[in-house]
């Protein structure tokens, strides 16, 4: 397949991932605002020049931006789209709006706003995106069940850390790092982000549960879409049985707990990924960016077309990938933008939380001085999950062989 006839297949799906989880954020933010009575100007899906716009009845600007990589929502008043406020101004703009609209106006916009109305107004993005991605979950869980294989380990590799460890053919894990072990992918999910960390097992073995302790080793590891990454391995293999597969299923209830309990395993990982990588046990090379989601929905869909034997059963199938793809996606811009970082909503948070405890706001130039430092943290790290992306598409090797 050429570049350029593959070149939909790796643009579409992300076109359509960050579109759905950008917008349900945004509406967190917007649908918040407006039922606290705020006035908004514009709803845009993007940043830069406007590719088309138009204006409903409440005068709210609905705009689409040619730079795919985001949106916002910006209230009345606001210098930016990033709604952070100009605090040299506010004085200004309470004066103009006391002259022009009178003292009851003053709570349709968001910066006068009592404190608890701009936390749930600002709390609601991400919040939306965690309700997305569980609703997702559910209803997956729901329609098709969860596959579930036993967590036994086949083969142990001669000299590997489970070998040296006391594993046996044959043995089932049933506790990993202090987790219950329901599937043979709750093992792997517990020794791939504890390379050089002694990890203590419980596994059945003939009937009775024997207590081991090993350190997975960091290796190479090549998932089912041909990515390598290097993480932990244990040296343990599952090798399925007819028998071996069941299908767990969930009643209504059931599958929303499940679903919540999937987005929170999916944000427990990843706060246990941060850890290890700031105190230096873990590598950056998963951090990734626009390119890497590119990627990854491209090899997806491109997989998925090599599985489905008919255009119907494709883009069904494809369909299921997305979705998936969507509520992993919108737990990750979810968590993110919890962080406590100027810019991101958990910095505008952070901020009102000290608003709360001192009653009054943080002075204009620690909040300008934040806000660039934030700023400078969330470019630095695009930049860097950038560099990462382009290592891992070989890109400088390509510009190398063409001028080599």
């Amino acid at each position: 397949m050429s570049i350029l006839s593959s070149a939909p297949l790796y643009i579409l799906p992300i076109l359509v991932v960050l579109g759905v989880v950008v917008t349900v954020h945004e509406l967190g933010h917007f649908l918040t605002a407006r039922a606290l009575g705020t006035k908004v100007d514009r709803f845009s899906i993007g940043f830069g020049p406007a590719l088309a716009s138009w204006r409903d009845r409440g005068g709210v600007e609905w705009r689409i931006g040619c730079i795919p990589l985001g949106g916002y929502v910006k209230f009345a008043g606001d210098e930016n789209a990033a709604s952070v406020p100009d605090q040299d101004g506010l004085s200004d703009l309470r004066r103009d709006i006391l002259m022009r609209e009178g003292p009851s106006a003053l709570n349709g916009y968001f910066h006068f706003k009592p404190l608890w109305q701009r936390a749930l107004i600002v709390a609601a993005g991400p919040v939306a995106n965690f309700v997305l991605a569980i609703t997702i979950f559910a209803g997956l869980l729901y329609v098709f069940g969860q596959p579930v294989t036993p967590a036994r380990a086949d083969l142990v590799r001669p000299g590997s850390p489970a070998a040296l460890a006391g594993f046996q053919a044959g043995d089932v894990v049933v506790r990993a790092g202090g987790k219950r072990i329901d599937s043979f992918s709750d093992l792997q999910m517990v020794v791939l982000l504890n390379a050089g960390t002694p990890v203590d097992f419980v596994v059945r073995r003939q009937g009775h549960e024997t207590p081991l302790r090993a350190t997975p080793e960091r290796a190479a590891i090549t998932d089912q879409l041909g990515h390598v990454q290097h993480m932990g391995t244990l040296g343990v293999e599952f090798r399925p049985r007819p028998d071996d597969l069941r299908i767990r299923r969930f009643g209504p209830l059931e599958a929303i707990g499940a679903g919540a309990g999937e987005a929170w395993e999916r944000v427990a990982t990843t706060v246990q990924y941060l850890r290890r990588l700031v105190t230096g046990r873990e590598t950056a090379e998963q951090l990734s960016g626009p390119l890497g989601m590119a990627q990854l929905s491209g090899d997806l869909a491109k997989k998925t077309a090599q599985v489905s034997p008919t255009a119907g059963a494709f883009t069904a199938n494809l369909g299921l990938a997305i979705l998936e793809l969507i509520a992993n996606i919108s737990v990750g811009i979810g968590f993110l933008n919890l962080l406590p970082v100027p810019v991101l909503d958990g910095g505008h948070l952070l901020f009102y939380a000290y608003e709360g405890i001192a009653r009054r706001p943080l002075t204009a130039r620690v909040q300008a001085v934040g806000y660039r430092l934030g700023l400078a943290l969330v470019l630095g790290l695009m930049l860097f999950a950038t560099w990462n992306d382009l290592q891992r598409l070989n890109v400088f090797k390509l510009f190398g062989a063409l001028f080599s």
